[in-house]
């Protein structure tokens, strides 16, 4: 079994340098850093939690919250963050809340008593006081796909207002002569800066109103409401724009259930770039870095939890359209 004496050996550096970096108890350079996670990985070292724990009081965990776990962005974001972490040494905990405000905090309390090291936060109800608590009780807190853009707190998103924009846009250039819009929690900042986005494009359009905006929560089953009733209030629609790609998902089956044809009649767009392999057509979406997003707010953690100083803002990543049939149809793939 290998030792921590070995991964120094190995990595080239002292001792002290990896004890520092197992424990985050002090500066260890970036080279350093890469040259010790290649050596646990090649040794496959295994720290001793237990006893990192008892002398230095950490706990070698972090917890990751999630709304809801069935939904497939967030076990690509679960995956992320636990590859990241256990590059680290640390261990992840899932916690799904339901979208529930009472599990939530019943959640919180919980890690708070186990002296968890850090929080990643994914949620649609979580309020900005409760994180500055956390980080008031000295818990590094990073927030994926939400942001308090007036408040000290590390936000993790997509550049949502430009993936709004962008699926209109492409619908217009589909030649779409009236676009709906499937909108998620509007409570959510993100869903209003994708709703807004796509309203910068089509809110100046002489076929606009607010009653081709329908609001729904982000399962195929708000998407499919959704769809049959915007199609009762506007028969002359010919593309759609969902919030996410499980709403398009249901605005699909609508579709299909009304005898509409996609995309010849009424084309389609979603936005996350979940994998969808048994939705037909192929779903356009505009895709966002889910990986990247999760790996990222590990690695911020992580550099939190070191004691590192860190501008608390919000980080955007870019996004991408991707066609597929759902609004090119067959001969353009």
């Amino acid at each position: 079994m290998a030792t921590i004496k070995d991964v120094s050996k190995l990595a080239g550096v002292s001792v002290a340098t990896v004890s520092r970096f197992l424990n985050q108890s002090g500066y260890v350079s970036k080279e350093a850093e890469q040259a010790i996670i290649a050596a646990t990985k090649k040794l496959n070292y295994k720290p001793n939690n237990i006893a990192r724990s008892l002398a230095g009081k950490k706990t070698a965990t972090i917890a990751l919250m999630v709304p809801d776990i069935l939904n497939p962005f967030f076990p690509e974001i679960a995956r992320a963050t636990e590859d990241t972490a256990n590059q680290f040494g640390y261990t992840v905990m899932l916690c799904n809340t339901d979208n529930d405000p009472t599990k939530e905090k019943q959640y919180i309390e919980t890690l708070v008593n186990k002296q968890i090291d850090g929080i990643i936060i994914s949620s649609y109800t979580i309020e900005p006081e409760q994180i500055l608590e956390l980080q008031k009780q000295s818990i590094p807190v990073v927030l994926i796909d939400k942001a308090f853009p007036h408040h000290p707190i590390v936000s993790i998103n997509s550049d949502n207002r430009k993936g709004g924009r962008l699926a209109a846009q492409h619908l217009l250039e589909q030649g779409c002569k009236k676009i709906a819009h499937i909108c998620g929690p509007i409570h959510i900042s993100t869903v209003r800066e994708r709703t807004i986005g796509y309203e910068e494009v089509c809110g100046k359009m002489d076929w606009f109103t607010p009653s081709i905006i329908s609001y729904s929560d982000f399962t195929v089953k708000g998407g499919y409401d959704a769809m049959m009733e915007l199609y009762e209030k506007h028969p002359d629609l010919d593309g759609v724009f969902a919030g996410n790609d499980l709403m398009a998902a249901g605005a699909l089956k609508a579709l299909k259930r009304l005898g509409v044809s996609v995309p010849e009649q009424v084309k389609v767009i979603g936005f996350d770039g979940i994998k969808l392999d048994m939705v037909y057509p192929e779903l356009s979406t505009i895709s966002q870095p889910i990986y990247s997003i999760g790996k990222y707010a590990m690695e911020y953690l992580m550099q939190l939890i070191k004691g590192e100083s860190l501008e608390k803002q919000l980080h955007e990543f870019d996004v991408e359209l991707i066609q597929k049939e759902s609004t090119i149809g067959k001969a353009h793939n």
